[in-house]
């Protein structure tokens, strides 16, 4: 998924997207320690993966929070 298909993403897209990817990533590295995989460079690319969606799912929840903050002043 591109940076920019994430963060047209809705928070609970973010957070279902996250859930999958962690599950896939989790069963991959389990495959992994019990025989190799054809391409161990896809770990490292899920894992990449998972790092954004939580990051942009951050940005979101800053930003949601200084507008609530805004709003009550």
């Amino acid at each position: 998924m591109k940076k920019e298909e994430i963060k047209e993403l809705s928070v609970q897209e973010l957070r279902a997207q996250i859930e999958v990817a962690e599950k896939a990533y989790r069963e991959l590295k389990v495959a992994h320690a019990i025989s190799p995989v054809d391409n161990p460079s896809k770990i490292t690319k899920d894992r990449k993966e998972i790092a954004r969606l939580k990051t942009v799912l951050r940005q979101k929840e800053i930003a949601a929070a200084a507008e609530k903050t805004s709003e009550n002043k």
